[in-house]
């Protein structure tokens, strides 16, 4: 069910956005099972290649009735949902949330590379810096945990998870799109059983709602998918380096074969780097579940 527009600022948000994202669609729903699987589904169309090596979409999605009328949806789309029922974070784990107390959206979007490596870990600063400006000398409110949460720093390795980065990818010929899932803790939210605890952007901002939040954080995501696309991650990796809250803590790892180690950064392609009895070992995205060891965890 598409929820007024006006109430997000979905105009303001297509102006915004328009001239970085050509062919931007920006849609508002009350409420959906996962933004991501929403914009999956849309994808998989069938492109037929024509003699000319252009490509003709024989399945059109239905135009939008936001700002930006699409043409097809392998075009940029930004959807929001007031209340996801189906949320889902990685390896498949669930994500609560609350209507009104949550921001959930997803971006989809060509990215223009051959090498996507820590993609996730660039999105995640993205978000982190935008809603958390750093001051020199001051630690960061908020940290960034290997490979795709945001945490709300009470301490040295110690926090609360605030938020999450979910990206998949689906190919529509020769276009290969990136779907990229935020949720994100705005208000409190009673009866929240999660073992890394439970932060709202509130505690940061008293003001903070779903909606301002989305205008603070649209641009300076585009742009940092704008710059990965040109740089890949190695150009964040400095930044990274500054909340990365894993570094110089002991952590545990669920890859077979890997015993338990110091985390000492990631590298130039967003990779965990591991210090262990033989030697550093990378951790890729998507191998491993990596927690802090219980004498470093106090979430």
């Amino acid at each position: 069910m598409t929820v007024s527009q006006g109430s997000w600022g979905a105009e303001a948000l297509w102006l915004q956005l328009r001239e970085l994202l050509p062919g931007l669609s920006v849609e508002v729903v009350e409420r959906c099972s996962s933004t991501n699987t929403t914009l999956l589904e849309r994808a998989r169309v069938d492109v037929r290649p024509e003699a000319d090596h252009s490509d003709v979409l024989v399945q059109r999605s239905v135009e939008s009735k936001a700002f930006g009328r699409r043409a097809a949806d392998i075009q940029p789309c930004l959807l929001v949902a007031e209340h996801q029922s189906g949320g889902r974070g990685r390896l498949g784990r669930g994500w609560s949330s609350a209507p009104g107390a949550s921001l959930t959206f997803s971006l989809s979007l060509p990215i223009s590379r051959a090498d996507w490596s820590g993609l996730s870990l660039a999105v995640g600063l993205a978000l982190a810096d935008a809603l958390d400006p750093l001051a020199e000398g001051a630690p960061p409110r908020i940290g960034l945990k290997w490979p795709n949460d945001l945490w709300l720093m009470d301490g040295p390795a110690r926090g609360r998870k605030l938020g999450g980065v979910l990206i998949e990818t689906v190919s529509a010929g020769r276009v290969r799109l990136a779907v990229i899932g935020i949720g994100l803790n705005v208000l409190p939210i009673g009866n929240v059983e999660a073992s890394t605890g439970f932060a709202c952007l509130q505690e940061l901002d008293a003001a903070a709602t779903a909606q301002q939040t989305l205008h603070r954080i649209a641009l300076p995501l585009v742009q940092a998918l704008r710059r990965f696309e040109a740089e890949g991650f190695d150009g964040f990796r400095a930044g990274y380096a500054r909340r990365d809250l894993l570094a110089g803590h002991p952590v545990r790892t669920t890859q077979p074969g890997v015993e338990d180690g110091i985390a000492r950064g990631v590298d130039a392609h967003g990779a965990l780097q591991l210090q262990t009895g033989a030697g550093v070992v990378a951790i890729h995205s998507g191998e491993v579940s990596v927690r802090l060891a219980p004498d470093a965890d106090a979430a």
